[in-house]
């Protein structure tokens, strides 16, 4: 853009730029006074609220926040269709994504809820594995009562929480679910599920699930709590992302600047999201964990 712009004088110049910010979508951020926000429900749950509302209160810029998915979080900042999103899938996959940057603002973890009422605090890997493919399908096959196991899984393989659980935990993105699987659209519902119904199980991330009425099941005796994560003793983390147009209006480029100052992570931290800071020495982990597995380590 810079250079044709060289070539365009005056009130041509001006229109054209005016109809470049109109059309994708970054006429708000742009003029200062409201930035729109869309994608992945775990973290608008998990600490963009507030975030959002500390950074309004500070600047005057209000962040609209809406859901829909970690991948709508990437498609819709792509097409022009909201200024920035969320997501916690760490690659791109499809053409529709390209022009989309991420940047990581923190650590979430993967975690498997079931509802309030089940005596079921821990499960291994290896029947969690069994669970979800369709091998194991009674509580009682896994220290629980006599009742049948109800699996919830979102829809899309390529969603945030649908792509990351089978990267981390069955190190394949193919893989298939058991077919006696209940489909969701997205983790909110699926959330909303596990507090209603007795004996369902599914995952989602502990950022959001922490902040809802359901049961959080330990790994192998391990809890998803914040010093857990941080230090990788719960296996299954992953990071947590702003998605961005890759010329990124100078509003934009603020607000990214506050969501990783002190300032920032530290309202991250407090909402109960493992900041970048405290999560420093995941990297290497992860990206080795990711290569051994044969999938990408995507864009850091």
């Amino acid at each position: 853009m810079s250079k044709v712009s060289r070539y365009i004088t005056g009130a041509m110049k001006a229109l054209l730029m005016t109809s470049l910010l109109v059309s994708s979508g970054i006429a708000g951020a742009a003029d200062g006074k409201e930035i729109k926000w869309v994608g992945c429900g775990i973290s608008k749950k998990a600490f963009m609220g507030a975030v959002s509302k500390a950074y309004e209160q500070k600047t005057g810029v209000k962040i609209v926040l809406e859901g829909g998915g970690a991948t709508r979080g990437i498609e819709d900042i792509a097409s022009g269709k909201a200024d920035m999103g969320g997501t916690c899938r760490h690659m791109l996959l499809r053409p529709e994504e390209r022009g989309v940057k991420l940047v990581a603002v923190g650590w979430d973890a993967l975690t498997i809820i079931t509802h309030r009422s089940n005596p079921v605090e821990n499960l291994t890997v290896k029947q969690i594995q069994d669970i979800f493919s369709g091998k194991v399908t009674n509580w009682s096959q896994v220290g629980g009562p006599n009742q049948a196991i109800k699996v919830l899984e979102t829809e899309s393989k390529i969603s945030g929480v649908g792509r990351m659980v089978r990267e981390l935990l069955f190190k394949n993105p193919e893989f298939e679910f058991t077919d006696r699987a209940i489909l969701l659209s997205d983790t909110g519902p699926l959330e909303e599920k596990v507090e209603k119904e007795p004996w369902t199980i599914g995952f989602t991330g502990v950022s959001s699930a922490r902040k809802r009425s359901v049961k959080i099941i330990s790994i192998g005796g391990k809890a998803p709590t914040y010093e857990h994560i941080a230090s990788g003793q719960y296996m299954l983390y992953r990071p947590l992302y702003l998605t961005l147009p890759q010329q990124a209006a100078p509003e934009l480029q603020k607000f990214v600047a506050f969501i990783l100052s002190a300032e920032g992570q530290e309202i991250i931290r407090k909402e109960g999201t493992v900041t970048l800071k405290d999560g420093k020495d995941l990297w290497a982990i992860y990206n080795r964990s990711m290569k051994e597995a044969g999938i990408a380590a995507g864009t850091f």
